[in-house]
């Protein structure tokens, strides 16, 4: 009799020992799933916080002013030339470029129809910049530019491809040409410069992306 009561008693022993350890085992499962999810939570919000932080970066509305420090110098032939090396990033906000109208920098995905290309309307900073980066010479003028000369200088446009043509009121003067880190004020329509300006700079040795299409793109 009593040695049926000492088995009944170890047997239960034993099975209260296999329950604790079930137990044990179980608390250190949820321990550890605990912490791999409190870590899976701090790594997400850790990427996604540099994630913010970089598109913040790339897609600043002043990237141009931190990204290009530079000024304009300008050569014997009157063409001002960009000191410093411009970015070519595309970002989808507003750029805000340290020269008028903007020679180069970061800019929108797509380019401004570029392929002898005139408009009679203002562009997008962005797009024409794009354009620039194709090797296109962009021609821009003021309501204080002569009719005439608006007129000539749309016929050139009209015939030579990688070449647009816009106003652009806010520049300093009223008549600029502007290729990808270079620009020059010309007189006239007849100003010589206009001419060696689009033989040097139409897909010249500036031009980033050269053979690039200027069709295909943004056509207002």
């Amino acid at each position: 009799m009593g040695s049926a009561k000492k088995k009944e008693s170890a047997e239960r022993k034993a099975r209260i020992a296999e329950m604790r350890r079930a137990e044990q085992a179980r608390e250190r499962r949820n321990r550890i799933l605990t912490i791999g999810a409190s870590v899976a939570v701090v790594a997400a919000l850790v990427v996604g916080a540099v994630v913010l932080v970089q598109s913040q970066d790339d897609d600043s509305s002043t990237a141009s002013d931190s990204k290009n420090p530079g000024h304009w110098t300008t050569g014997k032939d009157g063409v001002k030339t960009w000191s410093a090396k411009l970015s070519q990033t595309h970002v989808t906000k507003t750029v805000k470029y340290p020269m008028t109208p903007p020679a180069g920098g970061d800019h929108n995905a797509v380019w401004q129809n570029c392929n002898g290309d005139v408009y009679t309307k203002a562009l997008d900073d962005m797009n024409a910049v794009h354009s620039l980066e194709h090797g296109a010479v962009w021609v821009t003028y003021t309501s204080k530019a002569k009719k005439s000369d608006v007129e000539a200088l749309a016929a050139k446009v009209k015939a030579t491809p990688y070449t647009l043509m816009s106003p652009y009121e806010s520049q300093a003067d009223p008549i600029m040409l502007t290729a990808w880190g270079h620009q020059r004020t010309v007189t006239s329509a007849d100003d010589p410069n206009v001419a060696k300006f689009f033989e040097k700079y139409v897909q010249g040795e500036q031009t980033p992306e050269k053979g690039a299409v200027c069709t295909g793109g943004k056509a207002q």
